[in-house]
């Protein structure tokens, strides 16, 4: 995966209603749901929800399929299992060790500490 692809997927999820409809439709699995059942479970106008599945689909995590007269949406599994590996293999770059053990702590770079002097008036 190239990492604009990545910046891509994490930025259609970075945005509060589109994560929201991305958990509903990965609980919900390959059989997805319609544009209706979205808008009903999520509570989201119809013009709002079809910006989000817009960014979602273009981002490559959901696909739609077309069954009968309705479209349904689910996420793309393929793509979401691409971008996790991405983000598994990327994790240890800043590391020395092979491979981070599941309960390391997120790389953060260390603070120093600022002393505030303190300023008396005269």
């Amino acid at each position: 995966m190239k990492v604009v692809t990545a910046v891509n997927s994490l930025a259609a999820l970075a945005q509060a209603s589109r994560l929201e409809l991305f958990k509903l439709l990965v609980r919900r699995g390959p059989d997805g749901y319609t544009p209706n059942e979205i808008a009903e479970k999520l509570s989201i106008p119809g013009s709002t929800l079809s910006f989000h599945i817009k960014e979602l689909v273009q981002a490559g995590l959901v696909k739609a399929r077309k069954q009968s007269r309705f479209i349904y949406y689910s996420p793309d599994f393929d793509a979401v299992n691409e971008l996790m590996s991405f983000l598994t293999e990327h994790c240890c770059s800043l590391s020395d060790q092979d491979c981070c053990p599941p309960t390391s702590k997120p790389l953060r770079p260390k603070r120093k500490s600022i002393r505030q002097k303190s300023t008396k008036s005269r």
